[in-house]
């Protein structure tokens, strides 16, 4: 009788045998059937000579019966490994699937990397632990202190200055640099750059000229301004109210501008922005105070601010300022060539006491008592401005630590924070600095201790020369700019983030709308109890501020087309008193309620929105809002469409660019939508041309030695589509002043700017073309 034997496990080889195997694959299959049938032939001891007990057994003899029944077994333990290792698969990205989106909790053991070598799964390989969004949110808020917040701020009580590229300013910038290393951050380094700085000089102060007489007005302690007129240009005062492109338009008619001295109260648009406009104006020189209507308490006091219409060093426009004996002479073309200081509200009351040319219009009074718009036309009183500003070589260190992303390292989100201060700075530079330091050790905790791994990489960057005009943070975009924009994908700017408590303030690139909201609603506000988004409401985007000079942000998104956003709290209807001034400090800064909570929140938000952009395979970035932007102009541009006609032209190419951009925008995300998130090498390039949205809105027909701020929504100069849209209202309102040419202009560089978009969101060149 045939006999069939199993593998045995004392002396002598088998006749014959099958053996399974099951081993954990990596791809989820939990089935691997090895099976192994002997040959009639083979060998393990000749007939008829006994070696041991289990060899005496005769050879079996061939049936069709035998093998059929062992191909059948075959076949069905085959289709049961598989079907039981699909169903365990199956069960285990779909749990996985929640777990990513963050709609619950994960308690499954993540499969293990599909890169690894099939051939090494027999042995148990331990798996490192994968935080999902609920837990890594739940970890992060759980160890931010508003404690060490506190004690970080306190930084700036003992100093009266930080002044860029002085000892209190590299004293900081040391110890900044020695708390990244304590952190434990994968990399801590600095970057030297060296600026001219226009610093106080002695005397100071504007002048007052009757006839043959002069009185000096005195403004408190004046800071130094950025500005190019070292002369001392004289003319006669005049009120203009902000000093915003409104304001000057309703004295345009009067002819009083022209070669005259503009006194602006601060606020609404920054000083740079006043001084253009004065400019622009036919003024020769500009005054700035801070009305007792708008900053409470600071009569004696004068703002420090920067004329420099633009951001970074203006002496090397464009390029960096890594060694100026290499760069020829050059100016920014942002520097207003005329004479630009702040005074007091004391000081701005005398000179309007000399004024008695009218009454101000109603809505320009603040609360100086008395309120002039000009002298009268028989007056010869002028006033002779002169800034005794000198100019300094400074070195400026921007410190930076970084940790670093486990699956693409060369990918990385910024978080980063004014440090110097004319003054004590607590508000404008101290919150920032302490919530830096905080995010630093608390991030860095998370993955060095409770085993977070993120995918792409976190910068935090301190930055120097903050107060003339966001010049640490441009040098570095300048002279990386070859790859930064590759590179970094979202700036986080904490900035100012505590200047009241009433209401939350918002300004960010588009493509982060949708993480922010997403953000808020599992942030909780320290008010109420409830989620942040209930405070700012439904239609929060309404309420965004745009990004501006004023920003440090804004170089990051205007010049480098890199998403940003600054987070913050403040009130809406009146504004804090001290910021830019002397009187920025601890103690004034603790009268606003609930301070350190506040700040506490303000990191959490900055935070939560750093670890999701590192967490997630697909970057939380919103690109198809571009395309909602894009329809808000093309609705504003459709109200001039006759009058354009009318000039021989057409908005029509326009359009069409908008529409391609569209289908782009909805190829992309069929893309993302098919592709397999598991596929490393896929998921980066989808991600790319995610990246690469926000830069190439950067203007490629523009030079950036000569427009260094190329972006057509957020940037300055005629390419914007709002400089085209105010040059279309020019046609219903002053059609003799519209300059055709560069309305031709202006169109042709939107529409191949928008088509150029939407070439690169497709992807491949052999997918993209210039038709229409």
């Amino acid at each position: 009788f045939p006999h069939m034997t199993l593998s045995t496990q004392f002396g002598g080889e088998p006749l014959s045998y099958t053996r399974f195997s099951i081993a954990r694959q990596t791809d989820g299959d939990n089935s691997h059937v090895e099976m192994k049938l002997s040959a009639d032939d083979e060998e393990g001891g000749e007939i008829g000579r006994q070696e041991n007990l289990h060899t005496t057994m005769g050879q079996p003899r061939r049936t069709g019966k035998n093998l059929c029944f062992l191909v059948i077994a075959a076949v069905l333990l085959l289709l049961i490994g598989f079907l039981i290792g699909y169903l365990s698969y199956r069960g285990r990205m779909q749990m996985a699937g929640k777990c990513l989106d963050g709609s619950g909790r994960c308690e499954i053991t993540p499969a293990a990397s599909y890169l690894t070598d099939a051939d090494e799964m027999e042995e148990e390989i331990p798996e490192s632990r994968v935080l999902y969004w609920p837990e890594l949110k739940d970890l992060f808020s759980k160890r931010l202190s508003a404690r060490r917040l506190e004690d970080n701020l306190r930084l700036r009580a003992n100093s009266r200055s930080f002044e860029a590229g002085q000892i209190e300013d590299e004293n900081l910038a040391t110890y900044i640099h020695d708390e990244f290393n304590k952190f434990l951050l994968d990399k801590v380094w600095n970057d030297e750059h060296y600026i001219k700085l226009q610093v106080r000089g002695r005397p100071r102060g504007s002048w007052l000229h009757q006839e043959e007489c002069c009185q000096q007005v005195e403004g408190g302690d004046p800071a130094p301004l950025l500005s190019s007129g070292g002369a001392a240009p004289g003319g006669k005062p005049v009120y203009v109210n902000y000093g915003q492109k409104e304001d000057f338009q309703q004295l345009q008619n009067l002819g009083v501008l022209n070669e005259s001295v503009v006194i602006v109260r601060a606020g609404k648009i920054t000083l740079a922005e006043k001084v253009a406009n004065a400019k622009e104006a036919g003024a020769v020189g500009v005054l700035m105070y801070m009305d007792p209507s708008d900053y409470k308490g600071t009569n004696q006091l004068a703002p420090f601010g920067h004329a420099h219409f633009g951001t970074g060093d203006p002496y090397t426009p464009g390029f960096p300022s890594f060694n100026h004996t290499q760069f020829p002479p050059v100016k920014s073309s942002g520097l207003p060539e005329i004479a630009v200081q702040t005074i007091s509200s004391d000081a701005a009351s005398r000179l309007f006491s000399k004024m008695d040319g009218g009454p101000c219009p109603a809505e320009w009074k603040g609360g100086i008592i008395r309120c002039a718009l000009m002298l009268s036309s028989k007056d010869n009183k002028t006033v002779q401005l002169k800034v005794n500003n000198v100019m300094v070589d400074r070195k400026i260190l921007n410190i930076f630590g970084a940790i670093k992303g486990f699956e693409e390292p060369d990918r990385y989100v910024v978080i980063g924070a004014q440090r110097d201060s004319w003054g004590p700075g607590a508000a404008k530079a101290g919150v920032g600095t302490a919530m830096l330091l905080e995010l630093a050790q608390v991030i860095s905790d998370v993955v060095k201790k409770d085993g977070y791994k993120p995918k792409r990489s976190i910068i935090f960057a301190s930055w120097s020369a903050g107060e003339y005009g966001a010049v640490g943070a441009t040098e570095w975009l300048e002279g990386y700019s070859a790859t930064l924009h590759a590179k970094a994908f979202t700036y986080i700017n904490l900035d100012a983030a505590i200047l009241g408590w009433k209401q939350v303030k918002i300004s960010a690139s588009p493509m982060l709308y949708s993480l922010l909201e997403r953000t808020m609603k599992g942030v909780l506000d320290p008010a109420s109890g409830r989620n942040l988004l209930n405070r700012v409401g439904s239609d929060w985007v309404k309420e965004v501020v745009p990004l501006g000079l004023g920003d440090a942000a804004f170089p990051f998104l205007a010049y480098s087309g890199i998403p940003a956003v600054s987070f913050g709290f403040y009130d809406r209807d009146e504004e804090y008193s001290f910021l830019g001034t002397t009187q920025d400090t601890v103690e004034n800064l603790k009268k606003i309620p609930r301070l350190y909570d506040l700040m506490r929140v303000a990191a959490e938000v900055a935070g939560h929105v750093a670890l999701r952009l590192t967490h997630d395979h697909e970057l939380y970035l919103d690109f198809e809002r571009y395309s909602d932007e894009l329809l808000t102009f093309q609705e504003k541009f459709l109200e001039y469409d006759w009058e354009v006609k009318e000039l021989g032209l057409t908005l029509d190419w326009l359009f069409f660019a908008r529409g391609d951009f569209q289908r782009a925008v909805d190829g992309l995300r069929r893309d993302i939508a098919q592709s397999d998130r598991e596929n490393k090498v896929m998921r980066r390039a989808l991600n790319d041309r995610i990246m690469k949205v926000e830069y190439d809105f950067l203007s490629p027909y523009l030079s950036p030695k000569d427009t260094p701020l190329r972006h057509i929504f957020f940037g300055i100069g005629s390419h914007t589509l709002q400089s085209l849209l105010e040059n279309l209202q020019l046609l219903k309102n002053s059609k003799n002043s519209v300059n055709v040419n560069l309305l031709k202009e202006q169109l042709a560089l939107a529409t191949w700017t928008i088509k150029g978009a939407a070439n690169a969101i497709v992807g491949d060149i052999w997918d993209t073309d210039n038709e229409f």
